[in-house]
């Protein structure tokens, strides 16, 4: 006969055995997106993400959560939205542009992965592009290395200009200085008077394009800039609203009505930032991942655009394009 005591001991043992075990399970890791752009800003960009976690294994609420922080634009943010996400004890940070620098200064041991549109070395990012080390690697896209050839395409789309401005925020003058020098001896070379106009705030936008109406420029080169980034579905409008051929690095400002867009093809580079964030959540140090260089580039027409300016595109040119936006 079986000791009553015995028997309910024995039962509450089975009853508490599943708990304790459900208890010592795991919890999945945690993986934090920083971004400097408003949340439903690019969808293509983070299923692009998400499709590089699910090629190193990681699917996000199966066996990795996602924990994510936008900064809307307004890049004052980033620090404060940093901090937030390094209180969670997270296995992984993952940041774009100027939200990868703030990520940097908000922690020295969580692994981070950023994807930027500059030279991760000469902003003090990382040591080297082969062995970044410390606790941060990523992707760097072509970006001002671009700028010539954005100014030989709206050259050819704009032939009878003798005039270009280029938009460069000096806030960032390293950066703004590098821009000017190669679009200067870019023009020169295609017999082209360059003329440089400054942003930094929206509250800039306004002389600008009053600028480029009294200088009579024949068309716009917007120079590649963090700030210019979270401004491209605004900048796209303006210069439309303006009617001034325009040309940027991504696709969110010739969707939103400028003339065209050549740049990096970031829907690739997020997705070799999410193949990363997985290797790292495998176990991999950070320090020890080489920088991606992101290479591949697309170029984006908006031909209503062109028709409402009154500009034909050369079949050449639309051929050779990535997309074309009728």
């Amino acid at each position: 006969m079986v000791d009553r005591r015995t028997f309910i001991g024995g039962a509450s043992g089975l009853l508490v055995m599943p708990l304790v075990a459900r208890a010592q399970q795991p919890a999945i890791p945690v993986i934090g997106f920083l971004n400097s752009r408003a949340a439903g800003d690019d969808p293509h960009l983070l299923d692009a993400f998400r499709q590089g976690l699910k090629e190193a294994g990681y699917v996000e609420g199966r066996n990795v959560a996602i924990e994510y922080r936008f900064a809307g634009g307004h890049g004052n943010r980033l620090p404060e939205l940093a901090a937030d996400l390094v209180r969670r004890h997270l296995a992984v940070i993952v940041a774009n542009g100027a939200a990868a620098q703030a990520a940097k200064a908000a922690t020295a041991t969580i692994p981070i992965v950023f994807t930027a549109g500059y030279d991760p070395v000469a902003v003090g990012l990382v040591a080297s592009m082969s062995r970044p080390g410390g606790n941060i690697t990523g992707v760097s896209v072509l970006d001002v290395e671009l700028g010539p050839k954005r100014l030989e395409l709206l050259h050819a789309v704009v032939p009878t200009a003798t005039i270009i401005a280029l938009l460069v925020n000096p806030s960032e003058p390293a950066r703004a200085e590098t821009i000017t020098r190669n679009m200067q001896a870019a023009a020169r070379n295609l017999k082209l008077q360059l003329r440089v106009l400054h942003a930094s705030t929206d509250r800039d936008f306004d002389a600008v394009f009053a600028s480029l109406i009294e200088g009579r420029a024949g068309g716009l080169v917007i120079g590649g800039d963090p700030f210019f980034n979270s401004r491209g579905t605004q900048l796209g409008t303006l210069t439309l609203r303006h009617a001034i051929p325009s040309i940027y690095q991504f696709r969110a400002f010739a969707s939103a009505g400028g003339l065209a867009s050549y740049g990096a093809n970031l829907t690739d580079s997020y997705r070799l930032t999410g193949v990363y964030a997985g290797r790292i959540l495998h176990g991999a140090k950070p320090g020890d991942l080489p920088i991606q260089r992101a290479t591949k580039v697309e170029l984006v027409i908006n031909l209503r655009t062109a028709n409402a300016l009154g500009l034909t595109i050369a079949q050449s040119l639309l051929v050779r394009a990535d997309e074309v936006i009728r």
